[in-house]
């Protein structure tokens, strides 16, 4: 009931508040045997981590994390992998002046009618400070994926507000801090996040997640497919109002002669599915698209109401992102991770060790 946990055989359960001691994450579920240190799990969070360019929030945190239980001698046990991450530049006071007031846009509202009680320090459990134990988690899953069936998860910015980035090559995406895979469109991203600092304004993005090297069979029929579950993962990270597989919304518009991808005796033609059919992977690249709205702590005053229902104006001050879709993109990379590998383990409980790894249609 508490919405806190991701998974089934490969489960996370998140915990922590954005201005409590530490925030962090319980993996249960993994398998043993793998080698695991805190340098395959850190490197994903400074990718993720606050602080790092002039467009995200300047809250300074080294997001160090700690494994506590579940990896000895440098390899998982099997048993639950806990992990921490220590919070050391929260500041409280930032946010003295909306504890008694409700933030249009933002989780207050339904948290405190949910609830009776919130923690209005900087969102609480609200928080997108909340990601960075998912991240952690995903850094054990796709190192786990990588290594038993060579899956590799990459991420872009495919928009940011109404600027269109055109795809040009992933080798441009970790060179910038927008994840854009275009170096030639940065410095009018850069002009366009200053102007919005400066006009005390947020916009939202587009972001793009692919999975490559993804076996056929992976996936349930009907309330547990891998599509569905998917969505259900995305739609957990904040802010995002939208998930696309495959060709997503543009599929209205397509005729079924374009969208039903043709298969040759050497495969696909066109992969409008996104690399699932039947809530199964097909052995395509799996594609994901995330729809992130603007963020809702802005400066610029906005009507709302306080807590005795009393017309205010609401600025919300302190270290906000203009964009909280610059830092999503290891994020949306890392919720795909956890549902790949949660249906990765399904398929060996179900079907045995082996997928059908290199299986082409056309073999039975």
């Amino acid at each position: 009931m508490s919405g806190s946990s991701l998974g089934t055989l490969f489960r996370v359960t998140n915990f922590g508040e954005s201005h409590g001691p530490a925030v962090g994450c319980v993996i249960d579920g993994c398998p043993p045997g793998m080698l695991l240190d805190t340098a395959d799990i850190q490197a994903e969070l400074d990718r993720r981590r606050p602080g790092t360019s002039r467009h995200v929030t300047q809250r300074q945190e080294p997001d160090a994390v700690e494994i506590l239980s579940g990896v000895y001698e440098g390899r998982t046990t099997g048993t639950p992998i806990a992990l921490l991450i220590r919070n050391q530049d929260a500041r409280s006071k930032d946010y003295s002046n909306i504890a008694e007031t409700f933030r249009p846009g933002h989780a207050d509202y339904t948290y405190r009618h949910k609830f009776g009680i919130r923690d209005p320090r900087g969102g609480g459990r609200s928080s997108a400070r909340l990601t960075a134990p998912t991240v952690a988690a995903g850094a054990v899953a796709r190192k786990w994926l990588a290594e038993r069936y060579g899956v590799r998860i990459r991420g872009y910015m495919r928009a940011l507000g109404e600027i269109d980035i055109p795809f040009e090559s992933w080798d441009a995406v970790p060179g910038n801090p927008f994840y854009a895979p275009n170096a030639g469109i940065v410095p009018q991203l850069e002009a366009y996040m200053d102007q919005l600092r400066r006009d005390g304004d947020s916009v939202g993005a587009r972001v793009d997640v692919v999975a490559e090297g993804v076996p056929v069979g992976w996936g349930e029929p009907i309330y547990d497919r891998l599509d569905a579950d998917i969505a259900h993962a995305m739609m957990g990270l904040n802010a995002v109002k939208g998930v696309e597989i495959g060709a997503g919304m543009a599929s209205v518009a397509q005729r079924g002669s374009e969208h039903g991808d043709e298969i040759t005796p050497d495969g696909f033609l066109t992969n409008h599915a996104g690399g699932i059919l039947g809530g199964i992977s097909s052995g395509q690249p799996i594609t994901v698209s995330l729809a992130i709205k603007p963020t809702s702590s802005i400066r610029t005053p906005r009507r709302s109401v306080n807590l005795a229902g009393e017309p205010v104006q609401v600025e919300t001050h302190g270290r906000h992102d203009p964009c909280v879709g610059i830092r999503a993109t290891p994020i949306a990379e890392a919720l795909l991770a956890l549902v790949l590998v949660e249906h990765a383990l399904r398929y060996r409980a179900q079907c045995g060790d082996v997928p059908v790894a290199g299986r082409v249609p056309g073999q039975i």
